[in-house]
This record gives C-alpha cells, sequence and structure tokens, in this order.
C-alpha cells in the first residue's frame, strides 16, 4: 500500500486555509516543480512532485472534494475502501495534470502533452450525415424502396480532392515541413515554453497549392446532391434508423468516407396503432351481435376478414388475430391483430323495437327498465279523434 501525503501538507498550507491561499501555493509550487523547467534527472523528480501538487489542487480548490478529504482522508476517494460509500465520487485516476495548469495560467504549455500530439496532414475520415425520411404507416409495414436526395460534400471530380489544378502537384510545406503543425516558444512569467500549433501557412494540410485547381477553387471539394436509393425493410418502426456505410461526405486526402444515417418517422394509421409488432384496432358491433353471436368483418392491412363473434360478448372485450400484425424486421414471423369490441346502443328505438326490448328484459327478469309515460296528446289530436267518432 502506497502512503500519500497530506494534501495540506503538500501545498504548505493549513486545514483552514481560504480558496485564495491554496490557489496562490498551488501557483508558486506549479512553478517551481513544471516539468518543463528542468532537465535530465531533476525532470523526473520534477514530474513526480508536480503531478503530486496537481492531485491535492485538484481537491482542495474543489468544495465538495475537499469536504469528503476532510471528513474521509484519501479513502475518500480509494476505490478499494469503498468509495461508493462516500457518495460515490472516483477519481478514475486523477486527469492530466496540465490541464489543470493550463486553466490556471491559461495554456500554451503544449510541451509537456506533446506526446500525445497528432499531425493533422494524414487521412481524415468523412463526416457522417443524417437525413430524416417519413413513411406511411403501410410502408413501414411492408417495406418499399426510396430514393432520397442527399447534399454533401464530395472530392472535386476534376482535381480527386488535392485541390491542385490537373497536371500541377501540391509542394511540401515550407513553414512546417509538410507536418501540418509548427512548434512556438512562448515566453512567460515562469520562463520559455514551447506549444504545437496548427500550421498557418498550409491550415494544417502540409501541402501548399501554388496552382489551385479551377473547378473547385482549390478546395479539393465540392457541394453536390446525391440522388440514393434505399431499401426499406419490412417492419421498421418509428424512430428507428437504417445505416449507409460510405454513404456520407467523402474523405480527406485519401480518408474514408463517412456514413449516412436515416432516421425513420412513421405517418399515424387512421384505424391501427403499433406496439413493437401487434397491431391494435376498436370495432363497433351491434349490441344484438353481442348478444346473440355472429360473423362481422374485421379490417386488416392486407384487408378484411371474416370473425365470428360469440354470443354473449361484453363491451370491452378483445379477441386476438393471430399473424394479422406487421412483418417482424429481419426475422420470420409476424405480429397480431388484436381487436377490442365497442358494442353499439341504440339511442332511439321506435314502437316495435321498443316493444321486443321490453318483452325481452320481462323474460329476463329485468325490472329496473322504465316503461315510458303516455305522452300529453296535441289539441290537434284531440279534434281529429272528436271528429272521427262524429263520423261514426
Amino acid at each position: 500500500m502506497i502512503l500519500k501525503r497530506d494534501y495540506y501538507e503538500v501545498l504548505g498550507v493549513n486545514k483552514n486555509a481560504t480558496d485564495d491561499e491554496i490557489k496562490s501555493a498551488f501557483r508558486k509550487l506549479a512553478k517551481q516543480y513544471h516539468p518543463d523547467l528542468h532537465k535530465g534527472a531533476d525532470k523526473e523528480e520534477a514530474e513526480a512532485k508536480f503531478k503530486q501538487i496537481n492531485e491535492a489542487y485538484e481537491v482542495l480548490s474543489d468544495k465538495e472534494k475537499r469536504a469528503k478529504y476532510d471528513q474521509f482522508g484519501h479513502a475518500a476517494f480509494d476505490p478499494a475502501a469503498g468509495a461508493g460509500g462516500y457518495g460515490g465520487y472516483s477519481t478514475g485516476g486523477f486527469g492530466d495534470y496540465s490541464d489543470i495548469f493550463d486553466s490556471i495560467f491559461g495554456g500554451g504549455f503544449g510541451g509537456f502533452r506533446g506526446a500525445r500530439q497528432q499531425t493533422r496532414n494524414g487521412p481524415v475520415r468523412g463526416n457522417d450525415l443524417k437525413y430524416n425520411l417519413t413513411l406511411t404507416f403501410e410502408e413501414a409495414a411492408f417495406g418499399t424502396k426510396k430514393e432520397i436526395l442527399v447534399p454533401r460534400e464530395e472530392n472535386c471530380p476534376e482535381c480527386g480532392g488535392t485541390g491542385a489544378k490537373p497536371g500541377s502537384t501540391p509542394t511540401k510545406c515550407s513553414a512546417c515541413g509538410g507536418t501540418g503543425q509548427v512548434r512556438v516558444q512562448q515566453n512567460t512569467m515562469f520562463g520559455s515554453f514551447s506549444t504545437v500549433r496548427t500550421c498557418e501557412a498550409c491550415n494544417g494540410t502540409g501541402k501548399i497549392i501554388s496552382d489551385p485547381c479551377t473547378h473547385c477553387k482549390g478546395r479539393g471539394r465540392m457541394n453536390k446532391s446525391n440522388r440514393i436509393n434505399v431499401t426499406i425493410p419490412a417492419g421498421i418502426n418509428n424512430g428507428q434508423t437504417l445505416t449507409m456505410r460510405g454513404e456520407g461526405e467523402a474523405g480527406i486526402r485519401g480518408g474514408a468516407n463517412g456514413d449516412l444515417y436515416i432516421g425513420i418517422n412513421v405517418r399515424p394509421h387512421k384505424l391501427f396503432s403499433r406496439k413493437g409488432y401487434d397491431l391494435y384496432l376498436d370495432i363497433n358491433i351491434p349490441m344484438t351481435t353481442a348478444a346473440l353471436g355472429g360473423e362481422i368483418q374485421v379490417p386488416t392491412l392486407k384487408g378484411s376478414v371474416k370473425y365470428n363473434v360469440p354470443q354473449g360478448t361484453q363491451p370491452g372485450t378483445t379477441f386476438r388475430l393471430k399473424e394479422q400484425g406487421v412483418q417482424k424486421l429481419n426475422a420470420a414471423g409476424k405480429g397480431d391483430l388484436f381487436v377490442r369490441v365497442n358494442v353499439q346502443i341504440p339511442k332511439r328505438l321506435n314502437e316495435e323495437q321498443r316493444g321486443l326490448l321490453e318483452k325481452l328484459a320481462e323474460a329476463m327478469g329485468d325490472r329496473t327498465t322504465n316503461t315510458p309515460k303516455p305522452m300529453k296528446r296535441t289539441i290537434i289530436e284531440k279534434m281529429k279523434d272528436k271528429f272521427s267518432q262524429d263520423d261514426r
């Protein structure tokens, strides 16, 4: 087990130190032990101390981390000691300690991270593109073919993406030696430091075009709208994405093309709703059919099918029609169709219909039905009856 020094001791401050005192102590020690200020064997020792100083400052400069450290010490950030029990904080190893140094002093100390810098004049993969495609409910269920128009950047057909006029060749940038980057000396209050920057002469390409292509004006790339045929598989659903490899923007300097991501939007259907590969439908049936049973026509995506409703079907009953749903995506089989029954109750009845229902209610012992009160007769109806009696 490696014993760590107390963070307050590392920075040379007491436990009651203010934020400004902690920051001032860090600045002083960072200047003293920054690795770029040391050479040979001293540099290795300075690097170790600088890392320790940076680690202490990262904790003590953060109020939440400092409070945990004051309560639990180094165990607050030690996964082996059960760091999850101290609020779930885990450093996972403190980050690149030059990052904090840069945030305090304004950057420019690129030499300390130079090993991670990469040249920028190599092949670069093209950008990925996103296209939103709207389908009808049926197109998503059965699959279809679509032609879409996608604007994207492609390599110039005249110069092949070099940016140079056909027959001419770009030359190596003399400012950066073809690397696309230049190292700049920077003088600060802490001494002289080197930083790596993108070469402004060639914009990081490492090449100078003296005779640019007239077709693309030296860019090497052009905007073009391309017609792309897309096969939509049966069963695709709203919110899913199709990927077309290599159909994104062209790569730079021989880099691979990006990809095209097609986001699927499906319009709702006027009858059906969809959950996964299953379809759901509400259907109205007469109360007589619900009571006596009978054959009905049920709409599906491929047309109507017959279904025998059993007698005594209650409102809200759901029937399942197997294999009448949506084709499963890239797999065998289909979902099912779930049909929920709404029993229609007539709002108006003629005398014959009412009489029949009253007889049914009486036969079933239903005493809750209301017998309608005789309607008041109008004066005209009474006069008609009077004249009828006189004629007799």
